[in-house]
């Protein structure tokens, strides 16, 4: 069963359906497979692509924010490696 929830084709990031411990591999609704890299608390995201600083984080088919670091796939995303575009 998948851990992670990827919504739509074109995101790069999926979101924990239960929490994630670091180092615990992690299926995804695609059928694919990561390696966390930090714990993922419940609802939180998890990215499936490697980003580099500026590139745009995709969740819903939508633009939701913006890397503001490096982020390797399995990494946990939130408020301290990304920015909000939403307002």
């Amino acid at each position: 069963m998948a851990r992670f929830l990827i919504l739509d084709e074109k995101d790069n990031v999926a979101v924990a359906v239960e929490p994630a411990k670091a180092g615990e591999s992690a299926a995804l609704s695609n059928g694919k497979t990561l390696k966390v890299n930090q714990e993922i608390p419940f609802a939180h995201k998890i990215a499936t692509k490697a980003l580099k600083k500026g590139d745009k984080v995709i969740k819903y088919g939508e633009v939701i924010g913006e890397a503001t670091a490096e982020i390797s796939p399995g990494d946990h995303v939130h408020i301290q490696n990304i920015r909000s575009l939403r307002a």
